[in-house]
């Protein structure tokens, strides 16, 4: 897997984290720099240790789904993809739940934004992927996208935080796609 196709997935992985981010960063006004790092480091840390997680896994499990594995990647990328788009249109719901950062709130919504995370890194497993470089370039560009996206929250929030889970669920579409035809036409 070449960077440029990590750089991807992890944009594409951290668009629930910057979506969440930047909602509450409308709603939160206050320490807004110690917030944002908040934010940033919490879901970058979940980024990162979920798609671990899911690799182990998947190594576990690899040689049972070895021979599906492409098709198992293209699902999994197709339905997380899916799942953020449908999000897209369900932000505001995020909005209403961000008004306080509690350790507890940020605690459950690091988790929820990584369950895309663990997926991932199971298809890595199936894929053969090395997890180190991947998993430090998500919780890199969810820690910049994260703390960012928190502080640009009341300018740019409202209007464009749907466009960004749209984008990154199609980016993560594409990228199963590209795999499901690799393996197809290097099959044939």
């Amino acid at each position: 897997m070449t960077f440029t196709e990590i750089f991807i997935i992890a944009c594409g992985l951290s668009m629930d984290a910057l979506a969440v981010s930047m909602a509450c960063g409308v709603v939160n006004q206050k320490e807004r720099h110690f917030n944002a790092f908040k934010f940033g480091a919490s879901f970058g840390l979940s980024q990162m240790i979920m798609p671990v997680a899911g690799w182990a896994a998947g190594v576990r499990w690899q040689p049972y789904v070895a021979p599906v594995d492409h098709w198992l990647a293209f699902g999994l990328l197709s339905v997380i993809g899916g799942k953020m788009i449908y999000e897209a249109v369900k932000i505001e719901e995020w909005e209403a739940r961000c008004p306080v950062i509690s350790l507890k709130v940020l605690a459950g919504l690091s988790l929820v934004t990584s369950i895309d995370a663990l997926v991932v890194g199971f298809s890595f497993a199936m894929l053969r992927v090395a997890v180190i470089l991947p998993v430090i370039v998500i919780g890199c560009v969810t820690f910049v996208l994260s703390y960012g996206g928190f502080l640009l929250g009341h300018k740019i929030g409202r209007l464009f935080k749907n466009n960004l889970e749209l984008l990154g669920g199609g980016a993560l579409i594409l990228m199963g796609l590209k795999i499901l035809m690799e393996h197809l036409l290097a099959a044939s």
